[in-house]
């Protein structure tokens, strides 16, 4: 068993649990060097794949119902439940919102708490996941009388249309760039 320190009975302790483990500035000054690394480019099949998902994304948005886009749709048809839709839509802005908050506030160096970047995603991750479900199923549920079954793969492709998007919104820019800690 390698990477532990000997104790009595002939018994290992792994490091993480010693008083050494998270002293060392070595493991911070690495951090550091892999967000400052430029990233790598991106291949094209990556690229394709981006296209294909903006486009699909596009035809939906644009053709809507065939009668009207899906802008028009959303502001006034009839046929959607509206309560679903709107708890659908504050679900999927408190997802944003709060993945938004996380990258700004807890990554890009303002810290409103003492705590590394590591402890505040995984506690929260599981209430963003959920979140996500609810509103996938509450947008579901209200667009469903418009499209029956091509609602899923609708709202499918709208999700990975802003996954493959994501990445490249200006999202650094808008934040501080001195290290303060309130």
């Amino acid at each position: 068993m390698s990477g532990g320190t000997p104790r009595a009975g002939g018994y290992m302790m792994r490091q993480r649990y010693s008083q050494e483990y998270g002293s060392s500035s070595d493991d911070l000054e690495e951090q550091d060097d892999a967000l400052s690394r430029p990233s790598q480019p991106i291949s094209k099949p990556q690229i394709i794949e981006t296209i294909l998902w903006l486009t699909s994304a596009a035809f939906f948005v644009y053709l809507g119902d065939r009668k009207s886009n899906l802008i028009s749709l959303l502001w006034g048809d009839d046929r959607i439940n509206r309560i679903a839709l709107y708890l659908g839509l504050v679900g999927n802005f408190f997802n944003v919102g709060f993945i938004l908050y996380t990258i700004l506030f807890t990554r890009r160096g303002i810290k409103k708490v003492d705590e590394i970047w590591e402890a505040s995603p995984p506690s929260a991750a599981p209430v963003v996941t959920i979140n996500g479900l609810i509103s996938f199923c509450l947008l579901s549920f209200a667009l469903w009388p418009i499209w029956s079954f091509l609602t899923l793969p609708l709202l499918f492709t709208l999700c990975m249309a802003f996954i493959v998007i994501s990445p490249y919104l200006p999202i650094g820019t808008f934040s501080s760039q001195d290290r303060r800690t309130f």
